[in-house]
């Protein structure tokens, strides 16, 4: 309330409403350590509902993290490590960013998975390393969101019995009472999906939370659901219960009044010692890590190799020499001088790769057999095989994305997942909230373009390309054969402090032949794919299924005598972050006729190629026929770009 107040804004109605449940949890049921926020077997807890991040925030300062109180008065204040919405990396104790609704829950249900399936992988007769819980809360708006049904339901189905959910049924919202607009049996949903639903739970009864919180931990073959009955804003006299204490501060006379209300009569920003040693959680959460490094050395004497393996997965490390070995699979690739469409090419990655990171966790949303994420070493991971590392998730993009974000938090394991590109919308926000976090998730996203022809302009991407690219700290791979792919999908496993969105083809891509230190420059995004004697007149920059075609036409200007460099530009963002001198020795900076060729939106292009430039794509949706015809009705041929570049080199003589 007061935090709330002195920034006159953020949202003090859940906090005041859920303190009476978050007291109980946090004193009596949850395992941490507030010294060591990054301790394997502690419990996640997961503020679903992250406009109230002050609940969040005072919990983690009350029970000893290092967040001071002056942190708490800068609530909302640039620098502060108390912003608007808990934000992963940046305060102590925060497990994930939440604040868009439903997608903390979702990322639960996705740090429930590993935890099971971390157990299942290393947990031994005696020796359970890994046991912990996902508590997580949520509120209306989250149970409205579209990506709760689909987390949900998967979390049923899966019967994650960690997981345990507390409902925030205070049945307000910004606009009001969600009796207008949010009338479903919300326990008989959760029921149907195959949960543990503990019904009408007094939030305010200390005893009657504590029973269902007891009740929750012990039911371990579904996940819990506890319907817990809320008044927002409780303790403020005359805005409790309505919209008026959800989104804004309560104002200067009514948190006066609230004071007077509670009896509370401490200076704002004030708490009795008393208060602080009855919630000071350091010395138990000491106590509870001392006595899982007892076990864990046990385990260690028992089973060195997983104990060793352990620590290495849930620090985040890859292997050692994974990257020799992964060099040695692009060049393998090169040799195999394979024809094949970049979404086999990824199959054939995880082949190359897979069995030197068990921490690979994949899955796809109902279209396994198209995007090829499936490899030999997978085993589905279900109900009945936690153990596994492939997940079926149905049609649930946007979950699939929040899940492995999820995955990717709690760690232990690198997510993987795919569908079409066309439906990365579907996602958008979990894609964000993954580059937000800086975190290692992989989104293979195959038929990138026209180029998967029949189905026509609701499944070819034309746009997506580009806006993937506009989304900061997101690495967007396109790869022209199976020698970038294999690049890609190193550079995708070795980077640890973003999300990598990899970019496949439905029809097969000719072999590009490379050199020794061309293979070498793969890993710099982009790079002088075919050269000419001199210095070039015009330079093609293309990407993934155009590179074919742009080396077409290249060959055809090459025959007739012109300077032509052929430039591939597999990853935009790797490229913009290599020295000016190297970008510089790509693109030229004297030739000035430049020419992008790529099956999309073309705005992108004009930081490449100059708004003298060519650009050559899809400024428009596509078309249903096989794809050669569509790349031919757009001009995407050999003949066309080639002509093209004769025209501006004609235009830049005159």
């Amino acid at each position: 309330m007061d935090a709330v107040q002195a920034a006159n804004s953020g949202h003090p109605g859940m906090p005041m409403g859920m303190a009476d449940i978050a007291q109980v949890l946090w004193n009596d049921h949850l395992r941490h350590n507030p010294a060591n926020p990054a301790w394997p077997d502690r419990d996640r807890f997961v503020l679903s509902n992250g406009h109230g991040s002050m609940l969040l925030y005072a919990l983690l300062h009350l029970s000893g993290y290092a967040l001071d109180m002056d942190e708490l008065r800068a609530f909302r204040q640039f620098g502060s490590k108390t912003p608007g919405h808990p934000e992963h990396g940046h305060t102590p104790g925060v497990e994930t960013t939440t604040g868009p609704l439903g997608q903390g829950l979702a990322n639960a249900v996705g740090m429930a998975i590993a935890e099971r399936a971390l157990a299942a992988q290393f947990n031994r007769d005696g020796h359970d390393i890994v046991d912990h819980r996902t508590w997580v809360f949520v509120g209306d708006g989250c149970l409205m969101e579209g990506i709760s049904h689909e987390a949900c339901s998967l979390a049923g189905t899966l019967a994650l019995g960690k997981l345990n959910c507390v409902y925030d049924d205070n049945g307000i919202s910004i606009d009001g009472k969600v009796e207008g607009w949010f009338t479903e049996d919300v326990a008989a949903r959760f029921e149907a999906y195959g949960w543990h639903v503990l019904r009408d739970v007094d939030g305010h009864d200390p005893d009657a939370v504590e029973a269902a919180l007891r009740a929750a931990a012990h039911e371990t073959s579904r996940p819990s659901l506890i319907c817990a009955k809320t008044v927002i804003g409780r303790g403020a006299p005359n805005k409790q219960g309505t919209a008026a204490t959800h989104g804004a501060a309560l104002g200067a006379d009514e948190v006066a009044a609230t004071r007077a209300a509670l009896g509370w009569t401490h200076a704002p920003f004030t708490i009795p010692k008393a208060i602080y040693q009855a919630w000071d959680a350091r010395a138990r959460g000491r106590a509870l890590e001392k006595d899982w490094d007892k076990r864990f050395a046990a385990y260690r004497k028992a089973h060195p190799a997983l104990a060793r393996e352990f620590l290495r997965r849930t620090r985040g490390a890859l292997p050692d020499g994974f990257d020799s070995h992964a060099r040695s699979a692009v060049a393998r690739a090169a040799a195999d001088a394979a024809q094949v469409a970049s979404r086999k090419a990824s199959e054939q990655a995880l082949e190359a790769l897979g069995p030197a990171l068990p921490e690979l966790l994949g899955g796809s949303a109902d279209l396994t057999g198209s995007n090829n994420t499936r490899w030999s070493g997978s085993k589905t991971l279900d109900a009945a095989s936690p153990g596994g590392n492939y997940l079926y998730y149905g049609v649930r993009e946007f979950a699939m994305s929040a899940i492995g974000n999820g995955i990717a938090l709690h760690g232990g394991f690198i997510p993987y997942s795919g569908t079409f590109l066309v439906f990365s919308d579907y996602a958008r926000n979990a894609l964000r909230m993954a580059a937000l976090m800086r975190l290692r998730n992989i989104f293979v996203y195959t038929h990138d373009s026209i180029g998967l022809g029949e189905d026509g302009p609701t499944h070819q991407a034309v746009e997506h390309t580009a806006t993937l690219r506009l989304m900061p700290n997101m690495h967007v791979w396109r790869p022209c054969d199976a020698v970038e792919t294999m690049a890609a999908w190193k550079a995708a496993l070795e980077r640890s402090s973003g999300p990598s969105a990899l970019l496949l083809s439905r029809h097969n891509l000719d072999h590009q032949t490379r050199t020794s230190a061309q293979l070498a420059l793969l890993e710099r995004g982009g790079y002088v794919l075919a050269h000419c004697d001199g210095e070039p007149a015009a330079v093609l920059i293309a990407t993934g299924s155009e590179v074919m075609i742009a080396a077409a036409a290249h060959a055809m200007l090459s025959a007739q005598g012109l300077a032509v460099r052929l430039v591939s530009m597999p990853c935009c963002e790797v490229f913009d972050a290599q020295p000016q001198d190297y970008r510089d020795s790509v693109l030229p900076a004297a030739c000035s006729v430049r020419l992008s060729i790529e099956a999309g939106v073309t705005d992108y292009w004009c930081k490449y190629v100059g708004s003298g430039g060519v650009r050559l794509g899809v400024d428009r949706f596509g078309e249903s026929a096989p794809y050669q015809r569509v790349y031919e009705h757009f001009g995407l041929t050999p003949e066309h770009v080639a002509r093209a570049v004769r025209e501006a080199l004609s235009r830049t003589a005159a």
